[in-house]
């Protein structure tokens, strides 16, 4: 079976013809810009259609002909739509912070323990989008009462390819509005706490469904056939997880600019400090942690300290650092990680040097990036760990920033572990889930 898989990132969408976890001819990618205005973190809705239109067509006429569409979506990617499936808003992404009094009200209002309980995970601003509806419906009310429907990426995408309201478990998980640890509803009690009716809410319908298939207008716009089925859709990482057959223990490690760590369950065991989710596909589910800056704190320490070296040049550093600051004592240089806050706090931290003098070079502070990267992904795994879950010794990786960080990522890492890289694994992924109706 030929499945249209569609990636869509923070910034740019990938598209590609795959079957049986390969990518058949060539990979199509078209960018749209993310918007940084202080706190807010925001992509252009119509950016992210002409982008999608534009990917498809550098795939040629084999667009058309394929058996079905899959997407692979990055979450929470929040937006709120009229009747007509017209975006209200712009897509918020994961990496908004406005929220943060929004998050302190809701967690307050019903209760840190009861949230999580219910969630799975604690209002995080952003990176849990009932904060962005909630700030939309304090700030923004007529936003919220002239909204029709209010979902994620997948929700938007849906509504336009064929006219359905839907969203998948595991982008459900990221609303902070779903039953999540059973696999539920929309909970009455999360929706009233953020001043929304369940009826404006999506269908939560399995990823791996067809709701709905491709319409007249949109076979003209995006240039693929009508009548052509769209799977419901998942997060990208568990779109990665399909691609290696998921199974409990299995820990997946998708390394970009942030780094995300997930490790598959049959139990969810919630943690104020983990995000919980479904897989979307089945009874299982994903503990996952973050590093917010991750590869993308290594290409800022470049910016801003190496200009002078080259690519190669820089990456053997790097690495040579790596291997260097394993066997020593802790760095007289302390780096707090927090470039991009942190995603599973609500109050968000910053980053920050400290003891520095005038001896210091820039190869201390590059050093004491390293070390707080490869301490905080140790960190990372030992609470994964205290979840309860036999953990397999192999460990899939991907994304684009995987083989740079390999040496820094997993330093503090105890045992011995396997590491199996795969390149596109979100796109490749989704050929492994197989359509199936409602």
């Amino acid at each position: 079976m030929n499945i249209l898989g569609l990636d869509l990132g923070s910034s740019s969408v990938k598209a590609g013809i795959v079957r049986d976890g390969r990518i058949i001819g060539s990979l199509a990618r078209a960018a749209y810009p993310t918007h940084f205005d202080g706190p807010k973190v925001e992509v252009d809705p119509a950016k992210v259609l002409k982008a999608v239109a534009h990917a498809i067509a550098d795939l040629g006429p084999a667009a058309r002909r394929v058996d079905a569409i899959g997407l692979s979506v990055m979450a929470p990617a929040w937006i709120a739509m009229d009747r007509a499936g017209k975006p209200l808003t712009p897509i918020v992404t994961h990496q908004d912070r406005r929220s943060i009094q929004i998050a302190r009200d809701l967690e307050a209002r019903v209760g840190k323990q009861r949230f999580l309980n219910i969630a799975g995970n604690r209002p995080f601003p952003g990176g849990i989008s009932i904060t962005t509806l909630a700030w939309y419906a304090k700030h923004e009310p007529q936003i919220i009462r002239n909204a029709d429907l209010i979902g994620h990426l997948n929700t938007f995408l849906h509504r336009q390819f064929t006219g359905q309201r839907v969203i998948d478990p595991s982008n459900a998980s990221f609303t902070g509005l779903y039953e999540t640890l059973k696999l539920g509803s929309w909970s009455e009690e999360l929706c009233q706490a953020a001043g929304v009716s369940p009826a404006k809410l999506p269908q939560i319908i399995p990823a791996d469904r067809i709701p709905g298939s491709i319409t007249l207008p949109a076979a003209h716009r995006f240039g693929v056939t009508e009548g052509t089925p769209v799977m419901t859709g998942m997060i990208d990482t568990g779109a990665a997880l399909m691609l290696f057959d998921p199974r409990p223990g299995q820990l997946l490690n998708v390394s970009g600019s942030t780094d995300v760590l997930c490790l598959c369950t049959r139990h969810p065991r919630p943690h104020e400090n983990l995000l919980t989710r479904a897989l979307g596909i089945g009874r299982l589910w994903l503990s996952v942690g973050t590093l917010a800056a991750a590869g993308s704190a290594i290409t800022w320490a470049r910016d801003q300290f190496f200009r002078d070296l080259s690519t190669d040049d820089y990456y053997r550093l790097l690495a040579n650092l790596a291997r260097k600051s394993k066997h020593q004592p802790d760095p007289t240089v302390i780096f707090e990680p927090y470039l991009a806050g942190e995603r599973t706090s609500i109050e968000q931290k910053q980053a920050s040097f400290t003891n520095l003098t005038l001896a210091t070079t820039r190869e201390d502070m590059l050093m004491s990036i390293i070390d707080a990267l490869a301490k905080a992904s140790g960190a990372r795994l030992a609470l994964l760990k205290s979840r309860g879950v036999r953990i397999r010794p192999t460990v899939f990786v991907s994304g684009g920033a995987a083989g740079a960080l390999h040496q820094v990522l997993y330093r503090d890492w105890p045992g011995h572990w396997r590491f199996k890289s795969e390149t596109e694994a979100s796109l490749r992924g989704l050929s492994r889930i197989t359509p199936r109706p409602i």
